[in-house]
């Protein structure tokens, strides 16, 4: 029988090792310890595998560290637009979000459009009124207000440029989490806060299904990186085809994924896979990635850098 296993990831991106200082990069692999077990302790106990990654990924949501639920950045209008998927690869079925802005844990909305409604995707003021009808915790700005993501939003502004993330490094800030649970299932989830100074009600990669989130009973994907490019390649998809289709192995398909085909249109990031086996793939092509990761019965494994 396949090991439950679980991956986690707090975006990618030119995460430079000499700029993180030690009580920082702390604070990360705390956070990212903390949001793995979350998840891991639940497939211990025979949970599901969606349920362990909305508990991995609520943890991330509700960590300002991140750019997802709490630590989401700003728009051009000073709003906080968080987009979310998830999907159970056991069935196909599929719930995400767009464009929130009052959602506390976009995650838990998404699996409620998967589990409760007949739609896959949701937007704006209607995915919040499906919050509210469902009972979901909803938060005023105040909440998702964090000093560093307004200040980058003010230079945002001043240089009028759109910003990947939270700071002047360029990293992309996503979080998410894939699984798979003790009866052989596989499930994904992805949650951002997108671009500071987005306009136009850009939404990225993330909630879209195939593009930055995908699960089925071939593996589990959860996107972190350049959006647009994550959506053109339907990158989450192609890489459960590459093994279906083609033949490859988990770590094959995203060799040729991040480091092939995302290289050569242009696009930068990375993602996290595990397959019905339990083997784990964690590829970025950027610099670094928040990441984590744990199989039954072995170690957990934290890491940022390449080494």
């Amino acid at each position: 029988m396949a090991k439950f296993a679980i991956a986690i990831h707090g975006g990618a991106g030119t995460i430079k090792r000499e700029q993180l200082t030690p009580d920082k990069e702390f604070e990360y692999t705390r956070a990212l310890t903390d949001a793995l077990a979350a998840g891991y302790d639940l497939l211990e106990k025979g949970s599901s595998a969606t349920e362990a990654v909305e508990a991995a990924v609520i943890e991330l949501e509700n960590n300002p560290l991140f750019n997802a639920g709490k630590g989401s950045v700003f728009s051009a209008e000073g709003k906080h637009e968080m987009d979310a998927a998830i999907m159970d690869g056991s069935n196909l079925q599929a719930g995400a979000v767009a464009a929130v802005t009052s959602v506390r844990n976009p995650i838990s909305l998404a699996k409620a459009v998967m589990e409760q409604t007949k739609h896959v995707m949701l937007c704006g003021s209607g995915a919040e009124q499906l919050a509210k009808e469902f009972h979901l915790e909803l938060e005023d700005d105040e909440y998702f207000f964090t000093q560093q993501r307004f200040d980058q939003w003010q230079k945002a502004k001043e240089a009028g440029e759109v910003v990947l993330d939270h700071s002047d490094e360029k990293k992309f800030g996503t979080v998410g989490a894939v699984a798979l649970d003790v009866e052989g299932n596989l499930a994904a989830g992805t949650s951002t806060g997108g671009m500071t100074n987005k306009r136009y009600g850009r939404v990225g990669d993330s909630p879209l299904i195939g593009g930055g989130t995908y699960a089925s009973d071939i593996c589990a994907v959860s996107c972190t990186g350049d959006g647009e490019f994550f959506i053109r390649s339907v990158a989450a998809h192609s890489l459960a085809s590459m093994m279906k289709y083609g033949g490859k192995s988990l770590i094959e398909a995203c060799e040729q994924l991040v480091q092939k085909d995302l290289v050569e249109m242009g696009g930068e990031g990375g993602l996290i896979a595990v397959d019905g086996e339990g083997n784990i793939a964690l590829p970025f092509n950027s610099e670094g990635m928040y990441r984590a990761s744990r199989r039954q019965g072995e170690e957990l494994v934290v890491k940022i850098f390449r080494d």
